[in-house]
Order: structure tokens, then sequence, then C-alpha cells
């Protein structure tokens, strides 16, 4: 019985060592960033309109899934690349207050992605 507890611990120590990690604490990256803003955030930002309220869910839902600060670094580096004029960043930095969100990070073109913690 003493060898099969071992077996069973030898296992499970090698499960967790091998186990792909979380959805939570896997890495951010602009494709997962794009996916989560698009259709709603990302239209407003880049053609305006009124706001749709759905887009409060796509922030919520990025916020909930920035876990670390690399996560973090990269989510903010990510959200630089969605707009592209001066018009659209300035919509798009607006949405976390819209939705009564707190996006971690400062959004626009001026941000040092690098320093935010």
């Amino acid at each position: 019985m003493l060898i099969s507890k071992k077996v069973l611990l030898s296992f499970l120590l090698i499960f967790m060592v091998v186990a792909p990690a979380s959805a939570k604490t896997r890495a951010i990256t602009c494709d997962i960033v794009h996916k989560i803003m698009h259709p709603y955030c990302h239209g407003y930002a880049l053609l305006g309109g009124s706001f749709p309220s759905e887009c409060c869910n796509e922030v919520k839902s990025l916020i909930s899934n920035i876990t670390t600060i690399a996560n973090l670094q990269s989510a903010c580096s990510c959200m630089k690349l969605l707009a592209y004029t001066k018009k659209q960043v300035k919509r798009l930095a607006s949405i976390p207050g819209k939705c009564g969100a707190n996006l971690p990070f400062k959004i626009g073109k001026d941000v040092d992605c690098s320093k935010v913690k």
C-alpha cells in the first residue's frame, strides 16, 4: 500500500508541473484583447456614434482577464493599437468611465505600458 501512495503522489506532482495554466493565468495577447473588445468597443472607438451598452461587458471581460503585471502591460500595449486617430483614442479612453469600470491603466498613445503596474 505504501508503494501505491508514493506512485500516486508522484503522479500528482508531475501532473501539477505539466498541467497547462488556467485561462486566468495565461498570457494576454493582442489577439485576445482584440477578440474581447470586438465588435462593440472597437466599433465605437473607430466609428463613434451612440455608445453601445454591450461594450461594458467587453471591458469587464478584459479586466477580469488581467491577472498579472505582464498581462496588464500586454493589455495596455494592445489597447494602444485599437485606435489610430486622436478622436478614436479619445473615444476608446472614454469607455471605462462610461462603464463605471476601473481599467488599471490609462489609454493613450503616449502611455509607457512597460511602467504600468
